[in-house]
């Protein structure tokens, strides 16, 4: 029993990761930026989310708000910091990113205080039971229920929609891509849209399984994040979903076996730096 129980929270806990991860991967999987700065989106959308849900009562209305917002900013910060420095070496890029996620910390330490921000009135924290006696809340329930829906949605976007062709087109061969008629620039816009969004949805679904918004809420799962696209293979939303899920697992059966010896985080990247060493590519990507 206790092993179904521990299997059940790694697997929320593994859901968080890929709502978080799954934006990271659409970004990456098109301009290949590590994009270390949506881990401020991210948190954006939560203190959004929150905020409107405070003033409004209505959670579906503070989602909706914490997504456009974390989407527009996501789409500003491509224009303007990383669009002009696609030229550049990757490495370039990546140092903006980690600039940008820094200055949003203190921007939103100076905006809505250290101590965070908090839900009035929870919503969905009632329990309900399911198999073996195990109770889950409704809000972890519902996200992961949000999470496998994304998952099929994007699949089917990528795979099934002119834009997801034209995505997949621009990466392969931008230059060929624009000679049919493609537009890289607004394929870019949408895909940062999205991923932003993404980045925001998964904010609010954080900020109310923890009832807690604080400006450094973002850097560890971004970081976990980083981790899962390679771990999952770069640029694969299902090798992302599965990554997460497997990393949620490990976590949650070594708090219990080697939580004397090493914290949560620490279990977690180093079983990552273990895979890695096996497995450079991930465990998901093709050979």
């Amino acid at each position: 029993m206790l092993y179904v129980e521990l299997t059940a929270q790694g697997m929320v806990q593994g859901a968080i990761y890929a709502l978080v991860a799954l934006g990271l991967t659409l970004v990456y999987g098109l301009l290949r930026i590590l994009h270390v700065a949506h881990a401020a989106l991210f948190t954006l959308g939560a203190y959004v989310g929150v905020i409107v849900c405070n003033a409004s009562g209505s959670l579906a209305l503070g989602f909706a708000a914490g997504m456009v917002v974390a989407g527009v900013a996501g789409v500003a910060m491509f224009r303007l910091a990383y669009q002009p420095l696609l030229r550049q070496p990757p490495f370039v890029a990546l140092i903006a990113s980690i600039g940008l996620y820094i200055a949003a910390e203190e921007i939103f330490r100076i905006v809505f205080g250290a101590q965070g921000l908090s839900f009035t009135a929870p919503p969905l924290q009632g329990q309900i039971p399911v198999f073996g006696g195990m109770q889950f809340k409704v809000a972890e329930l519902l996200m992961m229920l949000s999470t496998v829906a994304i998952i099929g949605v994007l699949g089917w976007l990528q795979t099934r929609t002119r834009i997801g062709v034209a995505c997949q087109a621009t990466v392969s061969d931008p230059q060929m891509a624009e000679s049919f008629g493609i537009t890289l620039l607004k394929v870019r816009d949408i895909n940062f849209f999205v991923g932003s969004a993404l980045a925001g949805f998964a904010g609010v679904w954080v900020a109310l399984l923890n009832n807690l918004v604080e400006p450094t809420m973002g850097s560890v799962p971004s970081y976990k994040a980083l981790a899962i696209i390679v771990l999952g293979g770069l640029g694969s939303v299902r090798g992302t979903l599965a990554a997460a899920l497997v990393l949620g697992v490990v976590e949650s059966f070594g708090t219990i076996y080697l939580g004397q010896l090493l914290d949560r985080n620490a279990i977690a990247f180093a079983f990552l730096i273990l895979v890695l060493m096996v497995r450079p590519q991930g465990l998901f990507a093709k050979r």
